[in-house]
């Protein structure tokens, strides 16, 4: 058992706070990073980096996903790698390299892995699909609630994925080097399109729950209105775009690979969500 603590940057966040909960569970040290934690760490302020990275060995990096956010954060493994940090475990994208992901937080994504890769350090790659908790969390939680998810999906499907076992495999990696120099594509066990998810969510509350398709550009209008920033309205454009062009519709096994075992189904996370009261008003 390491004694060293295990660095998660992104601790705050859908899959950071899972792996710093199990990781505790298993006896193992951690320092949270963030701009809300004890240990400050900002991507984009690079005086946070050195202190935040001081005597580590081992990281867990969950990027921001636009492509400055996505250029700094290749940056600091470079700084981070120079400084000591031995071993890192990525959360990247699903497809990230594969033909119809052309867009730019995609090639972010890619170049990213890529320095990585080149740093010198010891590093597993996780690409899991979208997550299941982005309705239930952010910007479409809202749109659960108010009854009407706003998305520019088109009638593409994604085979979403619960984020605890996101995290049970980004637990298995930090803590078991041989999945040193692997990378692993994680998903859901089926394709859902938006119909079909307004659908489950509307059996999980028990209220009418529709889906609406928007278009990119309009999309990207109605985000910057709500409070994001233009890089993140853009990337998720793309990151839907996919999506919509039907280049998402597969299902992937790094669950099974990593644990032995199948991820959990939308309608098992949707019920288990509702019971916990995510959508309550």
């Amino acid at each position: 058992m390491t004694t060293t603590p295990i660095l998660i940057l992104g601790g705050r966040g859908k899959t950071g706070r899972h792996v710093a909960g199990q990781l505790q569970a298993h006896g193992v040290p951690i320092r949270l990073a963030s701009r809300s934690s004890e240990q400050r760490f900002d991507w984009h302020d690079e005086s946070t980096w050195i202190t935040a990275a001081a005597g580590i060995d081992t990281a867990y990096l969950a990027p921001l996903v636009d492509p400055p956010g996505l250029a700094q954060a290749g940056r600091f493994v470079k700084q981070a790698a120079a400084d000591g940090l031995r071993r890192v475990v990525l959360l990247s994208g699903r497809g990230v390299g594969s033909p119809g992901r052309e867009f730019a937080v995609y090639q972010g994504q890619l170049e990213l892995e890529n320095a990585v890769k080149d740093s010198g350090v010891d590093w597993t790659i996780v690409r899991p699909a979208w997550f299941m908790q982005n309705f239930s969390e952010d910007f479409i939680h809202g749109q659960v609630v108010a009854g009407e998810l706003r998305l520019p999906a088109g009638d593409g499907a994604e085979p979403w994925i619960d984020t605890e076992d996101v995290a049970d495999v980004m637990v298995t990696a930090l803590l078991n080097e041989k999945h040193t120099g692997e990378t692993y594509s994680l998903s859901g066990p089926r394709t859902l399109i938006l119909t079909e998810v307004a659908a489950e969510l509307s059996a999980a509350t028990g209220r009418q729950i529709g889906y609406v398709d928007v278009e990119p550009e309009k999309h990207v209008a109605e985000i910057v209105g709500s409070g994001a920033s233009l890089d993140e309205a853009e990337a998720l454009r793309d990151l839907f775009t996919v999506i919509r062009n039907h280049r998402s519709e597969y299902v992937s096994d790094g669950v099974r690979q990593v644990l032995g075992r199948e991820p959990r189904d939308f309608t098992d996370w949707a019920r288990s969500a509702a019971l916990t009261g995510a959508w309550s008003t």
